[in-house]
């Protein structure tokens, strides 16, 4: 499949294509692109207009549309021929429990890694920092559970909050967190639709009518960046009367997927990073080769401000 997945973000603008041309106009000026080099577009513009024209190419490259509102996609647009990825759907489908076994445990580990590389920032001088550490490079069976629950238990006493229980419905942090989530889940679903892999086949969340499996597994390292996040507007803003998904907040929150860390040998925006590992990811599902698949780790200086 060609590379290039091309995010359009303008706040307005007009999409068409011309010579094979794929065509943005902004009131900046007007880009181009070879269609022949585009994978598929990720529309998170909220005002967009798109010429008919677009759409017949699209489909005459293979080229696959997703149509976002609030950055989350609603719309995903394929060419007949490409409406099922037999080949991906099959390889997804015949994964023995094994694999999927050894890609969840490389999720896992470095989910907990990156919590407790967090903790380490948030909280340098809390005795549990270095059991949350251990925990996080053992093998401890239910090792995810025992290093959120080591990790909230730290990160809500850095905030002043002695109380705090991660619970979504509790509101304070929490309505925070789950704002950021849902970012992070749409962060995720974009990249997902990009590559065509159907997140609905999933290598550990359980299927539900309506839900995206992949997405979630996927998402878990990379929820530590939210957490910092949220972290940082809390200490920020330590009267508590502003921990609450206000638009000062959501313009705050909705900036972390450009953040750079580094991942293999680059330094990326997080979004940039996000499509790697779903990249290596489609890859490994595809070969059969585990190895493929890199999740993020966060390296020293992950978490600056």
């Amino acid at each position: 499949m060609s590379y290039h997945i091309v995010s359009i973000d303008s706040a307005n603008c007009s999409l068409s294509c011309r010579d094979g041309q794929l065509t943005c106009k902004t009131a900046e000026g007007e880009r181009k692109l070879p269609l022949e080099d585009v994978a598929s577009i990720i529309i998170t513009s909220f005002s967009a207009s798109i010429h008919s024209q677009l759409f017949l190419e699209a489909a005459k490259h293979g080229v696959a549309l997703i149509i976002c509102e609030s950055f989350k996609p609603v719309s995903l647009v394929l060419p007949a021929n490409r409406s099922t990825d037999t080949l991906l759907s099959r390889a997804t489908l015949n994964l023995t429990p094994r694999t999927r076994g050894f890609l969840w445990q490389k999720t896992v580990d470095a989910k907990c890694g990156n919590q407790a590389s967090l903790a380490q920032i948030i909280a340098p001088n809390d005795p549990r920092v270095a059991a949350l550490r251990e925990n996080a490079h053992g093998r401890k069976p239910h090792k995810e559970a025992i290093c959120a629950k080591g990790f909230w238990q730290i990160m809500g006493p850095s905030l002043n909050d002695e109380a705090f229980v991660r619970d979504r419905d509790k509101g304070g942090l929490n309505d925070l967190l789950n704002y950021g989530y849902a970012v992070l889940l749409s962060t995720i679903l974009q990249k997902l639709f990009g590559v065509g892999l159907d997140p609905t086949f999933g290598i550990s969340h359980v299927a539900r009518e309506r839900s995206t499996p992949l997405a979630y597994d996927l998402m878990e390292p990379f929820r530590p960046c939210v957490d910092w996040r949220v972290y940082q507007w809390a200490k920020q803003h330590p009267d508590r009367k502003d921990w609450e998904v206000s638009r000062e907040f959501r313009k705050w929150v909705t900036g972390f997927p450009l953040e750079r860390v580094d991942y293999l040998d680059f330094t990326l925006e997080i979004q940039g990073v996000v499509e790697g590992v779903v990249r290596g990811f489609r890859r490994a599902v595809l070969e059969n080769q585990p190895r493929f698949y890199r999740p993020w780790t966060a390296k020293e200086g992950a978490w600056s401000t």
